[in-house]
């Protein structure tokens, strides 16, 4: 295990070198235990990755809650219900002038140029990552997805991509009925369908291809191996994937074609 304690002046050389740029999106998927022991821990990590983007560019977390809104708990209240997904989304969505958008299973926390209207609207629509969200506007302004200690399975942004084009099997039929507060405490009914299937776990099968079209790179990021895809060719890609083989990523699909991924791509 390295012995190297990062620092803010560290961890911001490791993003300059990146190829991030102060001006880009850029959505963090994350793992604070991987990237070491740092100068004031996950306080200086999100330090950094907030002073690089404020100014020019926009930071955004995943704040999803899918575990713990459902239809025994449908109750999502924006500043209150805590995010499932690691220690720096949680801390950053309480941070003073980050914007949470409203989606009770499926939000997203922003700091930077134009959060508030990145984040708008979440709440109008009834499956998690529609076309016109917060996910979709990613691609809409050719955002690059980190992940810092994390594989690319977990990539919220890729199911996105297969509900706007129409996967098998990606979303539930019928919707639940769960209640948003928002940050006045106004009650809103907003019916949600959820992701089925599971089809994330095939996600890093997509890996050599996003490299082979130039749309993934590896860099660290204090001890992490971290990888940067670039949303818009990876949307591309898994696009054009599915319009020709629309149930590529449910469970039937790969028992039937076994080496799918690795033979029949190309």
């Amino acid at each position: 295990m390295s012995q190297t304690i990062h620092s803010y002046a560290s961890l911001t050389r490791d993003l300059e070198r990146s190829g991030i740029r102060r001006q880009d999106t850029l959505l963090v998927h994350s793992s604070m235990k991987s990237i070491g022991q740092v100068e004031g821990r996950a306080d200086t990590v999100l330090d950094v990755l907030s002073d690089y983007l404020r100014d020019e560019g926009l930071l955004v977390f995943p704040t999803l809650t899918w575990s713990n809104v459902n239809a025994e708990q449908p109750v999502f209240s924006v500043r209150d219900t805590p995010s499932v997904v690691g220690i720096l989304p949680e801390l950053f969505r309480q941070r003073p002038g980050v914007h949470r958008s409203r989606h009770p299973t499926h939000s997203v926390a922003a700091l930077g140029r134009d959060a508030e209207a990145f984040v708008e609207g979440h709440e109008r629509f009834d499956s998690p990552a529609a076309l016109g969200s917060p996910w979709e506007r990613l691609r809409q302004r050719r955002a690059k997805i980190m992940f810092i200690g994390a594989g690319i399975a977990s990539n919220t942004f890729l199911h996105g991509v297969e509900e706007w084009g129409q996967a098998a099997h990606i979303l539930s039929d019928t919707p639940q009925q769960l209640i948003v507060i928002d940050e006045a405490g106004r009650r809103h009914s907003v019916p949600s369908r959820r992701h089925i299937g599971n089809h994330s776990r095939y996600y890093a099968c997509l890996e050599p291809h996003f490299e082979a079209i130039g749309a993934l790179s590896r860099v660290r990021f204090g001890d992490a191996n971290t990888t940067i895809l670039d949303a818009e060719p990876c949307a591309v890609f898994v696009l054009a994937l599915l319009k020709r083989f629309p149930a590529a990523f449910t469970l039937e699909w790969n028992q039937a074609n076994p080496n799918f991924f690795a033979d029949v791509l190309p």
